[in-house]
């Protein structure tokens, strides 16, 4: 049959059918794109076209289609990404798609754009190793280094290798969203609805790759490290992929169970270094090369972006943006070490509480109350500690908009409930008390 054909003469009966506003919202942008095994598959351009398409009109399709066919099919609707990527859909019984399953990967991550210098070789092949026989080969797979080495990129390189060579179904998770779904589920109905529970076991048990990043967030979880402790236990024992990244080994994870320190370490633990020399100007050059402003670097600008960088590949990256863009504002073609440095200037300042920036909030709220950084991250209740401490969640939770799980390990392991509730009576107080709210605000407008 010709598609295009068959699919406008449908279109033309069910225009008759409906007002020209109702026609013109829903059919006017679908496309007939393949016609197999009595299965008629429409392009649409958005979900909700989905949705309203087969709940509202999905017989009206087939009675008027099937009729001009003179056979017998069913309807499946599905958006270009998922025709053009190949999306494997679960389909329900009346073939529009049940479940869009969500890899979260990041295709820009690849081995090919991964940069590889002796800091990071050996997790590098280890994670190409895992690629090629996921589940065989090292399992788990436990990526360790500071914030900024590449762990995030590797996890990603080694899921769109996977999805690009085989079937295998990869989900990409951070501890947050594992968190937040185990919270989300409990919070609706204390974990008592069967389909709820079904639902959450089903995305992180009926796959073959998981990996979750940033691993030393679910320490101040407890009741999320017994629901991934069985997780892991259901993926390991059929021979499914695990990856795991952190910011710190196994061992040093301490308020993490020791049944899931013991289960990381059944595997392979590979840690990234932060990069040396050689591999920094590898790294500028390749940034160089792409991007899109195609300004020329001379070497001493180059050295001296690397040299300044040292421990931080995003910041290294970060560096050759910011100094593009105030070359790009100047109207300069070259990029000359004086402009650089100028560019560069606040950047790579370094004072006590630039090193990120709750570590700046902590700061600044300690010395406006008269104590300490350690009183703030110990178990000390006193009113003249604990106040101060639960200002500093909430600026960091409100302002700087981190995750609780973040928050509780940088005040001293805290509990994210903790850090909730924290956050809860300190907007009580401020919604009370004018005093204290404007006392608040000019805590945070020393944030920098």
């Amino acid at each position: 049959m010709d598609l295009k054909n068959i699919w406008s003469e449908t279109l033309k009966k069910i225009k008759e059918n409906l007002s020209s506003i109702v026609y013109e919202t829903w059919f006017e942008e679908t496309e007939l794109f393949s016609l197999d095994n009595n299965v008629a598959k429409v392009k649409v351009p958005t979900h909700v076209h989905k949705k309203y398409l087969k709940e509202n009109y999905n017989d009206l399709i087939c009675e008027v289609f099937n009729e001009i066919a003179g056979s017998n099919f069913q309807f499946e609707y599905y958006l270009e990404e998922e025709i053009t990527e190949n999306i494997k859909i679960d389909t329900d019984e009346v073939g529009v798609p049940a479940l869009n399953f969500e890899s979260n990967l990041n295709p820009q991550y690849t081995f090919d754009n991964f940069i590889v210098g002796k800091s990071n070789k050996f997790a590098r092949l280890s994670a190409v190793a895992v690629a090629e026989k996921p589940g065989i080969m090292y399992n788990p797979l436990f990526l360790y280094g500071n914030s900024g080495l590449g762990k995030t990129h590797l996890m990603h390189a080694i899921g769109n290798y996977i999805v690009q060579n085989s079937k295998k179904k990869v989900l990409y998770i951070t501890s947050d969203d594992f968190i937040n779904d185990f919270v989300d589920l409990h919070r609706r109905n204390e974990g008592s609805n069967i389909d709820d529970v079904q639902n959450f076991k089903k995305k992180y048990r009926d796959i073959d790759v998981l990996m979750i990043d940033d691993i030393q967030y679910l320490q101040v979880a407890d009741k999320s490290q017994e629901a991934f402790f069985h997780t892991f236990n259901e993926l390991y024992a059929n021979n499914k992929q695990i990856i795991i990244s952190s910011d710190r080994s196994p061992d040093d994870l301490k308020r993490l169970e020791d049944r899931l320190k013991t289960r990381f370490n059944w595997g392979l633990t590979a840690d990234i270094l932060p990069p040396d020399f050689d591999l920094r100007m590898q790294i500028i050059n390749k940034k160089i090369e792409g991007n899109f402003m195609q300004k020329e670097f001379s070497e001493d600008v180059k050295e001296y972006i690397a040299s300044n960088c040292s421990s931080d590949i995003r910041k290294l990256e970060g560096a050759i943006t910011r100094v593009t863009a105030y070359a790009a504002t100047m109207n300069e073609k070259v990029i000359t070490l004086d402009l650089t440095v100028e560019a560069l200037k606040d950047f790579f300042s370094k004072t006590v509480i630039s090193k990120n920036k709750i570590e700046q909030v902590q700061q600044i709220v300690a010395q406006n109350y008269n104590i300490t950084v350690e009183d703030l991250k110990s178990k000390k209740r006193v009113v003249t500690i604990a106040v101060p401490r639960q200002i500093a969640m909430y600026i960091c939770r409100v302002v700087l908009e981190e995750s609780l799980p973040k928050i509780g390990i940088e005040f001293g392991g805290k509990n994210h409930t903790t850090v909730m509730h924290s956050v809860n009576k300190i907007k009580k107080e401020m919604k009370s008390k004018k005093d204290f709210e404007i006392e608040i605000n000019k805590l945070i407008s020393q944030i920098k």
